[in-house]
């Protein structure tokens, strides 16, 4: 191995020293800049003597101390504010051919801003809850969550994230929430990426700037009054919504009688608007599980409401699994 954990060494293309903290594979190392680590190739760094020796030793120039001479203001220095991101490094090993393939993948929180983040994450496959994490975030460093099997990416991983500021901010936002969804044919292209643009690392922008607070509109009730509108205490609200069903059949026979003049897009809509109306009414009468029958057919209506689920913040977990009375048509959802 050319290089070891504490080694000093200089990155190629930017000429800034630095030293080794992690050896990753025989191809990378984990190296920290100004106390900022990020993975590197080895041949993307060197040992810094060479730069050393060969390099012209500057002369400096004697001082000449000239009396009211005015000096020049010097430049303003710019603070970059790049955003926070979600960067995945490949762990590769090698098959029984001596081929690379990627083993896992090391999952980094990177913070560009000179803030500091309270954050809370959970990764979750096909709804389920996998790893979770509450920590903080330093401006200008990077996080190390976790690793990934790579063979798990192919279960359509979620990360999801909650911010807040560590010193809180009357015109910020009290928390910022992103869900980032990534398909394992999006992480295949990526990786594919890598070995022609010569990276260790491919990232995902969570945001940029920390919002601002948005100050809710007060609606002038009086109005919506004199137009002939009821107005309902939000507190007796349940008492006027229809009754929750703990099962919903999305077939389109069982929604309508006369159907068979629509369009299968036609279907699709009135099949999504039902589900997206009993689900509501699930949540607004507090049942914590709610089951959605959607047949199994090709499978688009399925992954439409699976991805609407991944949308709900009561949504606290679904599984699509084999049901006694519905095999696998069907998907129960627990709600909080």
């Amino acid at each position: 191995m050319k290089y070891e954990v504490g080694d000093k060494i200089i990155v190629l293309h930017s000429d800034e020293e630095g030293k080794v903290v992690e050896i990753m594979n025989d191809k990378m190392v984990m190296i920290e800049v100004r106390g900022v680590k990020f993975p590197a190739y080895m041949d993307q760094i060197d040992f810094p003597y060479f730069k050393m020796f060969t390099q012209k030793k500057i002369v400096e120039k004697k001082k000449i101390f000239v009396d009211n001479i005015k000096k020049e203001k010097a430049p303003a220095r710019v603070k970059t504010m790049d955003g926070v991101f979600l960067s995945l490094v490949p762990v590769y090993d090698k098959d029984i051919f001596d081929d690379d393939i990627v083993e896992k993948l090391k999952v980094y929180l990177i913070n560009h801003n000179e803030e500091t983040y309270q954050f809370k994450y959970n990764l979750t496959f096909a709804g389920e809850s996998s790893f979770e994490l509450q920590s903080s975030i330093r401006g200008l460093n990077d996080f190390y969550l976790h690793d990934i099997n790579f063979e798990d990416i192919s279960d359509s991983p979620c990360f999801e994230f909650e911010f807040s500021l560590e010193i809180p901010n009357k015109k910020k936002a009290p928390y910022f929430e992103h869900l980032l969804k990534l398909r394992g044919k999006q992480v295949f292209k990526k990786i594919e990426e890598l070995k022609t643009s010569n990276e260790a690392s491919f990232s995902y922008e969570l945001f940029t700037v920390y919002p601002d607070k948005v100050e809710e509109e007060k609606m002038d009730l009086s109005k919506l009054t004199n137009a002939g509108f009821k107005i309902y205490d939000i507190a007796k609200a349940k008492d006027h919504l229809q009754p929750a069903r703990s099962v919903v059949d999305l077939h389109i026979e069982k929604l309508l009688d006369k159907w068979h003049h629509l369009s299968s897009g036609e279907i699709i809509t009135l099949q999504l608007e039902a589900f997206e109306k009993y689900l509501e009414l699930a949540h607004w009468h507090h049942l914590k599980e709610f089951i959605v029958v959607h047949g199994i057919g090709e499978g688009v209506l399925k992954e439409e409401i699976h991805e609407r689920l991944n949308h709900k913040k009561y949504v606290k977990s679904f599984v699509n699994r084999y049901h006694h009375l519905y095999g696998y048509g069907a998907t129960e959802v627990f709600l909080s």
